[in-house]
């Protein structure tokens, strides 16, 4: 298809990052890898085609992914978000406003039609 929405994946570990990357790109969808924090946010400014984040809430040096994602949906608002943890009660995490939760291990049809829903809903 043309015009595949955009998901940015943010992912530290390698072999999560590329099943992921797979399973988006296998549905369709245009995928931009992100290996931390720093790296997304220098993607985020430079592209404006950019629809969905997926990111592991679970960062390397204390980073706090709530509030990371939370920076992302201030500072992007038309930007969707979908958030992964493995540590992270979902029920108990204050989530950005429309944010999706998946724990892992993830379901990846529940997270693919989580995925379809933003992209086909601007």
């Amino acid at each position: 298809m043309d015009n595949k929405p955009i998901v940015l994946v943010i992912e530290d570990e390698p072999v999560l990052r590329i099943d992921i990357v797979d399973m988006l790109e296998d549905d369709g969808f245009g995928v931009v890898e992100a290996t931390s924090v720093e790296n997304a946010i220098a993607i985020l400014e430079t592209r404006l085609d950019i629809r969905i984040v997926y990111m592991d809430l679970d960062m390397p040096r204390g980073v706090d992914g709530v509030k990371i994602a939370a920076a992302i949906r201030d500072r992007w608002p038309p930007i969707e978000i979908v958030l992964t943890a493995s540590r992270v009660d979902g029920a108990r995490i204050q989530l950005p406003v429309r944010a999706k939760f998946f724990a892992k291990p993830i379901d990846p049809i529940q997270v693919i039609s989580a995925v379809r829903t933003f992209a086909e809903n601007p």
